[in-house]
């Protein structure tokens, strides 16, 4: 059994839109895109390090995927190269070497090697990759395609890099079509810079109770009709 693995950049108010620059994805007139190079540390950078280290595939949207098949195939992967990075030029490596399964209307211009589309029913082709052997799917960005994996309750993992500081609008990791579930804590951590490393497995269905008094007093039963007649 494969596992889908979201390893995600966020705001405290939940905001994933464009952490790594201005050019990113400026729909709905983002304008803080590279959010994220504000308040990096090096700690963030070993979070997502971890995420790397286990066996892996790619899980993409579009719009993400041409973010990357323009970026890291360009990498220098030569040490006697001018501006040769040895960590960029090993996650450039990887990346060119493992298969990036990816959504979009347009399967015939990934030309990225070791590209495969999701066919025309993405969620169908991921649960049969699910029930099949092999590494883990690691979600990057992508936060259209995250939204229905969200929405089909496909994703088992999360690993939540939240950045201290809020932006008020964009695109958000958890929106309108989520299922309602609990998630069970992994582990947690605080970065030197106030991020919060969060690492969450699926948990089960939302159980909710009730601290209100055993019988409502009439000011509260008052308070209840007026809100029933305003819906």
């Amino acid at each position: 059994m494969r596992t889908i693995l979201a390893a995600t950049f966020l705001t405290l108010d939940g905001v994933m839109q464009a952490p790594g620059g201005p050019e990113e994805d400026p729909t709905g007139g983002f304008r803080f895109g590279g959010w994220q190079a504000g308040v990096w540390d090096d700690a963030i950078g070993a979070a997502i390090d971890e995420a790397f280290r286990q066996p892996f595939d790619l899980l993409l949207g579009r719009r993400t995927y041409d973010i990357f098949a323009a970026h890291w195939p360009y990498v220098t992967t030569d040490p006697a190269a001018p501006g040769y990075d040895a960590g960029m030029a090993e996650i450039a490596r990887t990346f060119g070497r493992v298969t990036k399964y990816v959504a979009t209307h347009r399967p015939d211009s990934l030309a990225w090697e070791n590209s495969e589309w999701l066919g025309n029913d993405p969620v169908a082709r991921l649960r049969d990759l699910k029930a099949a052997d092999g590494p883990t799917l690691l979600i990057q960005g992508s936060s259209v395609l995250i939204q229905t994996l969200l929405t089909h309750d496909l994703i088992d993992t999360f690993k939540l890099m939240v950045s201290p500081l809020v932006l008020g609008r964009g695109k958000k990791l958890f929106g309108d079509g989520t299922l309602p579930r609990t998630l069970e804590p992994v582990s947690t951590r605080t970065t030197p810079g106030g991020a919060l490393i969060l690492d969450y497995r699926g948990g089960g269905e939302v159980k909710t109770g009730s601290f209100a008094m055993e019988t409502p007093t009439e000011a509260e039963i008052a308070r209840r009709k007026a809100m029933a007649d305003d819906r």
